[in-house]
């Protein structure tokens, strides 16, 4: 499943009751948190639960507290149906934690991830490029069709991201990619300097935009001398908010392209098995042993420009979306460990760190064999992947790791238009 999302461009009149709808949810989903969380404690490190208390209240028991409360004059006034699919959001979130598939639900903050669902919405297309959505307590409210509609719209989310803007999102299965099986089976390598490496000798680099990173300047320096809870902090923060989301659309663009792209040359795409989460996770404190409660440089400025800088390669969300449009094409992406790509040469297959000399040169202290280091790494993670699953779902690594293969759907062919 994927997300169809389109820009929402509601009326003045309607601003007012779309934030209602926000606060609501808001207030539903962390009441329900704090229910789950009462009657916890903090023991070794650890939450636990307290004992004597009784059982918290079940799904059932929420919407029913949800009842009598709307039976008062303030959560009257706002929509049972938001109020109650917020709580249904909830369950299914406590329940994706306890099944260990996502991290624990968290507090919703005022201006952070402002958003709530409705079901059973009814989406009519007024034209070629505008639709309208059914919102409760509302009515219709226009949105953008910079894509196709999706088959089918049963539930929709609406969201208002930082810099103001409005989206209205469908959740649907990914469409298949226009293709051709080719036959080609290429690898990928991953990086900072050059984001995406193939091992054809194409190099993919994801879009920098200086002027939109310099605008992002002035505005930090001015909100370090503006006070919180100004109306010109409050200016300053939309501003920079906008530059930012301008930043991300044009990555976000990019993805897209090219993932495409990726899918419609090749049939077999292998990729570093990169866990991006722990590789972004900032260094731990370093005590010094000599002076009590003081601490030894352990790098963490260099770290963060680094995790700064593999965020704006967007390494999870290109892995991810290249399995989604090639599972939907007939296509295929192996995932492969990682482990010495880099320093390996792909004609001898000595390892060794002196033969990766800088970010671009590849010099084979063993065999003299020269490649840029990009191409070389990404020719080994190939020929990783053709070792390891020559077929999809079968093979075996020579080094006792499993590759990770993403099988092609059966019934998705290839046909149709990409709805990403």
């Amino acid at each position: 499943m994927m997300s169809h999302r389109y820009r929402l461009y509601p009326e003045p009149g309607q601003e007012p009751v779309l934030e209602r709808h926000c606060a609501d949810a808001r207030y539903v989903w962390n009441l329900a948190l704090e229910q789950v969380n009462f009657g916890r404690e903090q023991r070794d490190g650890k939450w636990r639960d307290k004992r004597g208390l009784g059982p918290r209240p079940g799904p059932a028991a929420r919407q029913r507290q949800l009842a009598e409360a709307r039976q008062g004059p303030w959560l009257s006034e706002g929509s049972s149906l938001v109020q109650q699919q917020a709580l249904r959001d909830f369950d299914q979130a406590l329940a994706n934690w306890r099944g260990r598939t996502h991290r624990r639900p968290r507090w919703r903050k005022k201006g952070e991830g402002e958003g709530f669902c409705v079901r059973d919405v009814t989406v009519r297309r007024l034209n070629r490029r505008w639709a309208t959505v059914g919102v409760p307590k509302m009515g219709t409210v226009r949105f953008r069709l910079s894509r196709p509609l999706p088959a089918r719209t049963g539930m929709a989310r609406v969201t208002l991201d930082a810099s103001g803007r409005w989206h209205v999102s469908f959740a649907a299965a990914q469409g298949a990619v226009v293709r051709t099986p080719t036959g080609s089976v290429v690898g990928i390598d991953r990086g900072v300097a050059t984001t995406l490496a193939v091992s054809d000798g194409t190099m993919l680099r994801a879009p920098t935009s200086p002027k939109l990173a310099a605008k992002v300047v002035r505005p930090d320096q001015r909100l370090s001398r503006q006070g919180r809870g100004s109306k010109r902090r409050a200016k300053t923060v939309r501003h920079r908010a906008r530059t930012h989301a301008r930043i991300a659309d044009r990555r976000r663009d990019w993805v897209e392209k090219t993932t495409t792209g990726l899918v419609v040359d090749h049939d077999v795409l292998v990729l570093e098995d990169l866990k991006v989460k722990s590789m972004v996770r900032r260094p731990n404190p370093k005590a010094d042993p000599g002076r009590p409660g003081a601490f030894l440089p352990n790098g963490a400025s260099a770290k963060a420009g680094l995790n700064r800088s593999i965020q704006r390669s967007c390494w999870s969300v290109l892995a991810r979306r290249l399995q989604d449009k090639a599972e939907a094409s007939g296509a295929v992406v192996v995932f492969v460990n990682p482990r010495y790509t880099s320093q390996q040469c792909r004609r001898c297959g000595h390892t060794a760190e002196e033969n990766r000399q800088s970010q671009t040169v590849f010099s084979c202290v063993s065999c003299g064999h020269r490649n840029h280091a990009d191409t070389n790494a990404a020719e080994n993670i190939v020929s990783r992947g053709l070792a390891s699953a020559p077929t999809p779902g079968h093979g075996a690594r020579p080094d006792n790791r499993s590759a990770r293969v993403s099988p092609p759907c059966a019934a998705a062919g290839t046909s149709g238009k990409v709805a990403a």
